[in-house]
Formats: structure tokens, sequence, C-alpha cells
């Protein structure tokens, strides 16, 4: 997210004397949380052939872990987001990534697929928690008139996570196993952990929200739209996304050291996307949406096609990677600036839908493959992205507010 909302006060922070460099790190290292949230949800792209091999186990079953973890953020963020808006910022921070480190830990040594799957409901949890304070704390933490290059920086964390996270996390689990993965993803967590509680100052929670501010979200048609049209262009996007790395290696009879450099290309496509929409966003907002959310549509379309051909699945999975964060990003500044005086339970709201999406796209990519076959994963997803983007341009049409620079 590289926009700020308007409506977002200043933080009191503020008022008490903090070198600019400090603030910075403090939002730097929230940049560096959420690189390893991001890692962590997505890494088992990257990693459902070693499980299955482990396990036992066909990698469309496998695969169903992936919609168990999202449909739990899906289901929690709110209640969650509501059940500790008054604690502390620093405290939250500090229990969610306990909870996180003991999760991934339970990971590395997982003696079967359910003990695995308990490990990443635990993560889950943490996950629900923490994407419904994260830009708000960003915001609140950046030194004053940076909101825009704080959310900018988050953006970026997530971005590289997509970049360095999953084919890094990939690396490691096909050269030491997929349990070393999570047990370093669980040790560089505690070290963030400890250095957020050093450096973070207290902060109190504020414009949370509360289950009052429900009613009042839901009579807001605009906010609603968008929120239909993440649980759509998501739902389009992971039913393909999420198993690219067989698609690749069965189907397409790439190498994995191959399908490594996608994930690389496809996530460093994503960092170009952050600044392109950076520089353009305010510009062109209607337009930036509406054009990646058609991009998507045509590089899942042509998926299947282009897949035996490195240049052309190359080209595909950069333009899909910058569309999909040019996506990412205008949705979530215009909930943001759809909701500035709920900023935490309508992010809750999103992270919840966002991972409804990946949920039913992960389902619907596993009975895709289960019951006609891998080679249509991607027109499916395509089909489903038109229809976003058919939601999308009528939206944009009737609410003059998506239209409006952000």
């Amino acid at each position: 997210m590289t926009a700020e909302s308007p409506s977002v006060n200043e933080s009191p922070l503020h008022s008490r004397p903090v070198s600019r460099k400090t603030a910075w790190l403090r939002v730097l290292l929230m940049a560096v949380a959420a690189f390893i949230f991001n890692t962590t949800e997505f890494v088992p792209v990257g990693l459902l052939s070693d499980i299955g091999t482990s396990f036992g186990m066909q990698t469309a079953d496998v695969g169903i872990m992936l919609t168990i973890y999202a449909w739990c953020v899906a289901l929690l963020s709110l209640p969650l987001m509501l059940l500790t808006r008054n604690v502390e910022r620093r405290i939250l921070l500090v229990i969610l990534f306990s909870i996180f480190i003991a999760s991934h830990v339970l990971s590395a040594v997982a003696w079967n697929f359910n003990a695995l799957l308990v490990s990443r409901i635990g993560i889950a949890v943490t996950h629900a928690v923490f994407w419904s304070i994260n830009a708000s704390l960003a915001i609140r933490i950046a030194p004053p008139g940076k909101k825009t290059q704080a959310l900018s920086m988050i953006a970026t964390g997530t971005a590289l996570a997509m970049v360095l996270g999953v084919p890094l996390g990939r690396i490691i689990g096909q050269t030491m196993g997929w349990r070393t993965t999570f047990g370093i993803i669980a040790v560089s967590s505690l070290v963030l952990m400890v250095m957020l509680a050093r450096l973070l100052p207290k902060l109190p929670s504020e414009h949370t929200g509360s289950l009052k501010s429900l009613p009042m979200l839901i009579r807001r048609p605009a906010l609603m739209s968008m929120y239909l049209l993440v649980t759509l262009v998501v739902t389009a996007h992971y039913t393909a996304y999420s198993y690219i790395e067989p698609f690749m290696q069965q189907l397409a009879q790439q190498g994995a050291n191959f399908t490594t450099l996608l994930l690389l290309l496809f996530g460093a496509a994503g960092i170009f996307g952050s600044v392109l929409f950076s520089t353009l966003g305010k510009r062109f907002p209607s337009s930036l949406l509406s054009g990646a959310i058609a991009a998507i549509t045509l590089c899942m379309g042509l998926f299947l096609v282009t897949s035996t051909h490195a240049p052309a699945i190359m080209t595909v999975c950069i333009v899909w990677g910058i569309a999909m964060m040019l996506i990412n990003l205008s949705m979530q500044v215009r909930v943001l600036s759809l909701a500035p005086d709920a900023t935490d339970v309508s992010m809750s709201l999103m992270s919840g839908i966002y991972n409804i999406g990946i949920g039913a796209g992960a389902l619907i990519g596993n009975q895709v493959i289960s019951h006609l076959g891998m080679n249509l994963v991607g027109y499916v997803g395509s089909a489903f992205a038109l229809i976003s983007l058919v939601w999308c341009l009528y939206s944009l049409k009737k609410y003059p507010q998506l239209r409006s620079n952000l």
C-alpha cells in the first residue's frame, strides 16, 4: 500500500522528541515484519511437492492446507481485532510474535500432516491480528508528513516476501528440507520480536472502531463493492497461482530451478508494481486498477499455452506480478480512504475477505486439478478474473469516490 488516508490524524507520538532516523527504523522493522508474515503465508506454495512427499500425500491434497489457513484468517480477523482493540500495540505485537514463533517451531517438528495443520492454524491466528493493525501502526510511527512513504515501505516488505522470501524458502526447502525453512522463520522472528520490543514506543490503540462500526461500514455501498471486488479478484489469482509449482514441474515438465526463477520474477515484478503505483496511482487511479485486472485475466488465460516456452512464461509471470501488486495496493488504499473513522475494523474485514479469496481460489484449483485436470487451472482463474473485471468497471462507473485521486 502506497497511498495515505487523508483523514488519518498525525500520531500523538510526534509530540515527544524522536529522531527521524529512529522513526524510520521503527517503520523498517514493521516492513520486515510484513516481509516475514507474507513469506510464511505463501512459502508453502513453493514447498507443496516436498511436503507431500514427506507425508506420502498427493500435491493437490496438501494444497488444502492453503485453504484452511486462509479461511482461519478470514473467520478470525474481525473477532480477534475486536477482542484485542484495547490492547496496547507494542504488547500486542510481542504476544503475536510469541505465538507465531511457537507455531513455526511446531511446523518444523510436525510428525504428521495434522500436526502441520495445527501449526498453520496457530500462525493464521497471528496473521489475522497483524494485518488488521499493520497499516495503521506504520502511519502512526512514521515521521511527520511521511505516511505515504511509510505505507510504501510496508508494501515493499510485502513485495520482497514474494521476491526473496518465497523463492529463498523454496531453495532452503529443496537443499535442507522444508522443515528447516520454518525453523529459520522462527529464529528470524525471535530476533525481530526483541528489536520491536526495544525500539517501539508505547502505542495505545487508536481509531480501531468497534462492533458498532459494522452497520456503519455496511451502509457504505462503495466500500461493499470494493470488498466484493477483493473476493473476486483474489479468488481468480489464487486459483492458478496456488499451484504454479506442480503445474510447471508436472505438467509443463520444467525443472525445479526454473520454477524457482519464475517465483523470483513474479516477486521482483511486484516491487516494480509498487514503484509504478507510487508514481501513477494518484494520476490514473481508475485505469491502473481496471488495466491491472485485465492484465491478470490475460496472463492466466495464457498460462498453459506459454508454460513450455521459457521466455513466454517468464514474460507472463512478470506482467502478472506487476498487475497483482497494482491491484492489491489500489484496493487497500481505497478501503482505507472509504473508512478513515474505523481503520482497524475496515482493514480486518479486508484481511478476512482477502483470505476468503485465497482459500476459495486454492480450493477451486484443487477441485479443478482433481476432477478436470491441472491444465485447466489457468483458464478457470482467467474466467474468475474476467468476472472481477466486469464488476470493477461497473463499480468505478457507479461510485465516483472510487475514481477520485487517492
